[in-house]
């Protein structure tokens, strides 16, 4: 007596059909699970038998093999008991066993039959319409999860009972839709952060819009109470609303960890994480016993704010460099390889020394020299490399601060021009997949879209040999002036694009700190030429 029941396991964001094959022969009443079981997946044994006894059937005293296929994939978490319950019956003639191949099933059985939620339902959904299958039947709370896929029958059960039931056909139950949610609970939400908010530092509004447009990393260095933590919480105002699969992704990673809510619904806005920099790597980029994502992966299409950069571990700042630059994280584990997504905005802030106040006007720093030194040296040049943006903040002058606040652009100004910028870039990427705006751009596409005139050609040769930039910076500064030329609607990069690309470039420059240190002129004022300065704050 064999019968086979289709789950789902969870493969980094995506789910991987798993076929529960139940057999049941002669023998010593024994139940095994075999097919690289986790802890969790070897106990469900027990709860599977109790809540059938529970739920009023009765099993023959016979030898009970549960074989989880394909065996090299490792199991977790308790959605196989759903599944594993229902292969049970079917191998003992309770049920028939051709309405199992419709489905795929997931969910936790309590002892007395009940079915609770689990985690990555949305992957398993996905998974479903993928292979062709009717639905999915999953728990009641999680059906609303299911219902984000489209085209797709989601049954949603409460008992192990109404599962049967609907399965044989005495009481089949509706589909779930989404108008079967229930209203949404009155919570207040927190007010949204707007630009308008933020006094002066007209040229660190510039240089976010670009990072907006484009896509790109930012550092802010300068003294406290300059703006820079109140500037990186209002960029997601400003960035544009996700399209569906860009949604679907991130939605997947959050369904992965169960923090979707009561009430589940597509994510539209992008991510704003911001860890506290006593964070492991493991809780960075992910990893741990459950290889579970991290916080990169969490901040996927959205901003990963990193406040305090020096302060966090040198180990942990490493590991970005390679999930930086390829958008994904490979998590290597004995048992298992798996891949998780974190394209993100990196937006870092610093202070210029560890009193704060290095090289800032009007007040005394006591750190020494080599203590300034040591505090940047936390951050590596490879690092530092690969941030588009890296500018100096001041302090906002008194009649900034007084001035009324509605004399300031606000958040949706400076959307509408990012959304105009993102939209030219989806048309030019739209035969490149995975390529959404420019700081994603391959280097096989820069010399076919970032091609500048010939005077701000000149004009990057210059700063490539003056101020001894890497090859990587070279074609960021080209990334950053094709952004610019986006959001101002020019079809090469013009001059004054070039000017404001090098001009964002401060603190990877040659000699930069150095010069600092010894009183030098600002960096921004050391390449001879009529160079372009916003307006100073």
């Amino acid at each position: 007596m064999l019968a086979r029941v289709r789950s789902g396991a969870l493969m980094g964001i995506d789910a991987v059909v798993v076929e529960c094959e139940v057999d049941m022969a002669l023998g010593l009443p024994y139940f095994s699970v075999v097919g690289l079981p986790e802890g969790a997946v070897r106990e469900s044994k027990v709860r599977v038998v109790s809540a059938l006894k529970n739920c009023g059937f009765e099993l023959p005293s016979k030898r009970i093999t549960v074989n989880l296929a394909p065996a090299d994939i490792r199991k977790e978490g308790a959605a196989f008991e759903l599944p594993i319950a229902l292969g049970v019956l079917a191998a003992a003639k309770l049920m028939p066993e051709e309405p199992l191949s419709h489905y795929l099933f997931g969910g936790e059985l309590s002892l007395d039959g009940g079915v609770k939620p689990i985690k990555g339902v949305l992957p398993l959904a996905v998974a479903a319409r993928d292979g062709g299958y009717q639905g999915v039947m999953v728990p009641e709370a999680n059906a609303a999860e299911a219902s984000l896929v489209q085209g797709l029958h989601v049954v949603a059960i409460r008992h192990l009972r109404e599962a049967v039931e609907h399965l044989i056909g005495d009481k089949p139950l509706a589909p779930f839709t989404r108008e079967h949610l229930p209203p949404p609970r009155g919570r207040p939400r927190p007010a949204p952060l707007d630009m308008s908010e933020v006094r002066g530092q007209a040229d660190l509004k510039t240089a976010l819009e670009l990072a907006a447009a484009g896509g790109h990393n930012v550092l802010f260095c300068g003294p406290p109470g300059s703006g820079k933590t109140m500037l990186a919480r209002r960029l997601p105002g400003i960035l544009p609303t996700m399209g569906f699969d860009e949604a679907l992704e991130v939605t997947k990673i959050y369904s992965v960890l169960g923090l979707l809510g009561d009430t589940p619904s597509l994510m539209r806005e992008r991510p704003f994480r911001a860890p506290h920099h006593t964070i492991s790597d493991a809780g960075l980029v992910g990893g741990g016993p459950a290889t579970r994502p991290g916080e990169l992966s969490l901040a996927h299409h959205g901003v990963l704010f990193l406040d305090e950069l020096p302060e966090f571990r040198k180990n942990v700042l490493e590991v970005l460099r390679q999930p930086m630059e390829e958008g994904s994280i490979h998590l290597a584990r004995a048992t298992q390889h798996v891949t998780y997504p974190c394209r993100v905005m990196l937006v870092a802030a610093m202070n210029p020394c560890p009193c704060g106040y290095f090289n800032v006007p009007g007040r005394t720093c006591s750190c020494p020299e080599y203590r300034v030194h040591d505090y940047h040296s936390r951050v590596s040049g490879p690092l530092l490399d690969r941030i588009d943006i890296t500018l100096q903040t001041r302090p906002v002058e008194y009649r900034h601060i007084a001035r009324p606040g509605d004399e300031e652009p606000p958040s949706t100004y400076y959307r509408e021009r990012v959304e105009a910028a993102r939209e030219r870039q989806r048309a030019r990427f739209r035969e490149e997949p995975g390529v959404h705006c420019n700081a994603q751009m391959p280097s096989r596409l820069l010399h076919r879209y970032c091609k500048p005139a010939p005077r701000a050609e000149r004009m990057l040769e210059r700063a490539v040999r003056q101020f001894g930039l890497s090859a990587r910076a070279h074609d960021r500064i080209l990334k950053l002036a094709r952004s610019r030329a986006d959001l101002e609607g020019h079809e090469r990069i013009e001059d004054m694009d070039m000017h404001l690309a090098i001009d964002c470039r401060q603190m990877d420059r040659r000699g930069w700190l150095h010069a600092n240190l010894q009183g030098g002129p600002p960096s921004r004022q050391e390449l001879p030429g009529p160079w372009p300065r916003p307006e100073d704050s």
